[in-house]
């Protein structure tokens, strides 16, 4: 895998990325270190994390991801040199209190302080890209479709979260930022304020893309293309959906995350329609000699709208199976038959 450049970043990591949401909830922490050894054996240079990692959310779990990932950094001399780091913030409370209170507004002196909590637990004394989980501002994310601008509260100007991550970068502490689960209006705005204060440029946004959820392409696409934002791509498999193990039984009776958690069930991937959708896509696969997730993954991998896409795994074989999809082609035939199913399925789980 040849290097990318994340933005306009001097950030260069591999086209997939190793993303740990898992880590602390399903995957213990021996587990854990042994899929960050085979990444990186395997020649993947970017993982990246959360302070409200593990997932799904809790309090007792809330920054046990990180951890692990320091844990492993302390017992494997080097390697932090080898990697590039990527973490993030969270954003307002989504039902999660206990990482800074129901009334936090993202402010400077929170970025700041979660930025330290994370340079700790991750034992490092640099981030490389640091995040912002998802906007401060009132915006549709994580399933919700419509913008709604009576739910508009107070909270910290996109200019000083700007500030927040200046301060970041010149102690050293931040090498580049970014945004997730943003829209194109936001992505616009952190550009535009950043040129216009000499303040730090964002480099990429992290948001959903894969074959059930190509709302990226819905103009936040031309978006980052034209402010030079790289795209990092999480959810690739949706959830699962995209890997056939939910063909048959439906979000039951499997061991996945969305068997194993009710909440999962309720969100945008546990949709009925999302399944229908993801049946006709793994079905696809087949019919071309495909497993369905190599076809869900090299979609993203060969996507020219995708810096780099985010895996995230629960055992080495699993890790290795994804790696390996790197090498798998699809032709523009097999192309245009995914577009087709769009056209009548759109993106039910956007």
């Amino acid at each position: 895998m040849q290097l990318t450049r994340l933005g306009s970043s001097t950030l260069q990591v591999t086209p997939i990325c190793l993303g740990t949401m898992t880590f602390g909830e399903q995957v213990h922490e021996a587990d854990a270190h042994a899929i960050l050894d085979r990444s990186l054996e395997r020649g993947v240079n970017f993982i990246d994390t959360a302070e409200m990692y593990a997932v799904p959310a809790r309090a007792e779990t809330c920054g046990a991801t990180e951890t692990i990932i320091g844990n492993w950094f302390a017992r494997r001399p080097g390697a932090r040199q080898k990697l590039v780091l990527a973490t993030k913030v969270a954003g307002p409370s989504r039902g999660m209190p206990w990482i800074r209170g129901e009334q936090s507004g993202l402010t400077k002196a929170e970025i700041v302080a979660a930025c330290e909590g994370s340079l700790r637990r991750l034992q490092t004394d640099v981030i490389d890209l640091y995040q912002i989980h998802w906007p401060a501002r009132n915006v549709p994310a994580f399933g919700a479709l419509y913008f709604d601008p009576s739910k508009d509260k107070d909270c910290a100007s996109i200019h000083e979260q700007l500030e927040a991550m200046d301060q970041l970068v010149r102690q050293g502490k931040v090498k580049a930022i970014g945004l997730s689960n943003e829209s194109p209006y936001g992505v616009h705005e952190f550009v535009r304020l950043a040129e216009q204060h000499g303040l730090p440029r964002v480099a990429t946004v992290q948001n959903p893309y894969c074959l059930i959820n190509r709302g990226y392409e819905n103009g936040l696409d031309e978006t980052c293309h034209r402010l030079d934002v790289g795209l990092l791509a999480y959810s690739p498999l949706g959830f699962g959906l995209l890997t056939g193990k939910y063909d048959e039984t439906g979000l039951v009776g499997d061991h996945g995350r969305m068997a194993l958690y009710e909440s999962m069930r309720k969100q945008r991937w546990g949709r009925p329609e999302s399944l229908a959708a993801a049946r006709r896509y793994n079905a696809l696969a087949r019919e071309h000699g495909l497993t369905p997730s190599q076809l869900a993954l090299a979609f993203c991998y060969r996507n020219w709208r995708v810096a780099s896409t985010i895996i995230g795994v629960t055992s080495v074989a699993q890790l290795d199976e994804c790696l390996d999809a790197w090498s798998v082609p699809l032709s523009p035939e097999l192309l245009t038959a995914i577009d087709a199913i769009r056209w009548e399925v759109r993106d039910p789980a956007q």
